[in-house]
């Protein structure tokens, strides 16, 4: 991928950022469960949350490409960090083509100034790749509609200022009267908890309830019933993001390696002179720039308005998973060292597992990508209705 000058200018500022403001922090954050007070506001003042959103809210109506290059900078100094700025893309995305004037004027400058955070709420307890078996209800009540029920693995959960919500309104099934809410986290009859988690817990995950929850007309997103069909249309780009951030932390361990190899002598030299030491580091590098292209291709295929829901279906199992088992590796390289919570890599690999879940498991994103080859017949409900 050839970047322009411009995108070279901001993945400067940003890898900067990354390296000497994020990455000397990274575990302590893990362990703390949060972010430092005043890091979120001044990533807004850099420019770096909300990149792609239009200037008249505060971004820079940045291409995909650029919002790829900065989350997949930030993940290098902490992948967490590039989580917000990735749902921070998605749901300010949603709000932007959906949302009511009133709603984008309010919300929209504060989250790319980084005085407000959005969390993205679909999930629920039962209902996780089945995303339409939604039981959340939203009723219809004068000129607001009350929400009760529960959503479940909410990233920012906890931190949130304001939740992009999805209900079911009226008693369809599966996509129909889906509809899509703007909630702020002050409302009334709205609580929180928090997981316990194997990573990522300076993002934190955990469940939103909703008890008689009172959203005003003005906080709907989109028409009635639309709901499913706009956040559909949203995971195609965050997907491609998702597998930069991974990308982006499994650099950080490569470059780690690499310098180790260097530096650490056994048997009166640098291991680096063993090729059983450094040909796994070539063939980790070598699968994840395979991975940043076409993770970049999926991208510029949706600034160009081009279909990309396969592209980013593949990058979004092949990303993690790559991710996952080239930091498994470099973690190796360190020997005795690399199993130590004092080194990053240990939680590189558990933020990088979450994310083979998140957002669509690899089995999802491989049905998506078998039903666009082959067409309908590979839907296993009509190979059960065949039977």
């Amino acid at each position: 991928m050839i970047f322009t000058d411009d995108q070279l200018a901001l993945k400067d500022a940003a890898r900067r950022f990354a390296r000497e403001r994020l990455l000397p922090n990274y575990l302590q954050r893990e362990i703390d469960a949060a972010f430092e007070p005043g890091l979120v506001r001044e990533m807004g003042e850099m420019g770096l949350i909300g990149i792609d959103l239009p200037e008249a809210y505060g971004g820079m109506g940045a291409s995909a490409v650029t919002a790829g290059i900065i989350a997949e900078e930030l993940a290098y100094g902490d992948f967490n960090v590039s989580a917000l700025a990735v749902v921070q893309s998605l749901c300010g995305t949603i709000i932007v083509r959906n949302g009511t004037d009133t709603v984008k004027d309010e919300w929209l400058p504060k989250v790319c100034r980084g005085e407000a955070t959005l969390a993205l709420s679909i999930t629920e307890p039962h209902a996780g790749s089945d995303a339409t078996a939604l039981r959340l209800r939203a009723r219809k009540e004068g000129d607001d509609y009350i929400l009760d029920g529960e959503k479940a693995s909410t990233s920012f959960a906890g931190q949130a200022s304001v939740y992009v919500v999805f209900a079911r309104l009226g008693d369809g099934t599966g996509s129909s009267g889906v509809t899509a809410f703007l909630v702020p986290a002050t409302a009334e009859g709205l609580s929180t908890t928090r997981y316990r988690d194997v990573g990522s817990h300076a993002s934190g995950r955990g469940s939103v309830f909703f008890d008689g929850v009172r959203v005003p007309a003005s906080h709907r997103l989109g028409a009635e019933g639309r709901g499913f069909t706009e956040v559909m249309a949203g995971f195609d780009f965050s997907r491609a993001l998702i597998a930069l951030q991974c990308i982006g932390a499994a650099q950080a361990s490569i470059d780690e390696a690499w310098a180790y190899s260097a530096e650490r002598e056994a048997f009166g030299g640098p291991i680096a002179q063993f090729q059983g030491v450094t040909f796994p580091i070539v063939e980790g590098e070598t699968q994840i720039a395979a991975a940043r292209q076409l993770a970049y291709h999926a991208l510029a295929l949706r600034d160009v308005g081009q279909p990309h829901t396969v592209e980013a279906a593949m990058i979004k199992w092949f990303g993690p998973r790559t991710a996952f088992d080239v930091i498994h590796q470099c973690l190796l390289t360190f020997g005795h060292y690399g199993w130590s919570m004092d080194l990053p890599h240990q939680q590189r690999m558990r933020d990088v597992m979450g994310l083979e879940i998140g957002d669509g498991t690899a089995q999802i994103m491989k049905l998506i990508v078998a039903r666009a080859r082959v067409g309908r017949a590979a839907d296993p409900k009509r190979q059960a209705a065949a039977a």
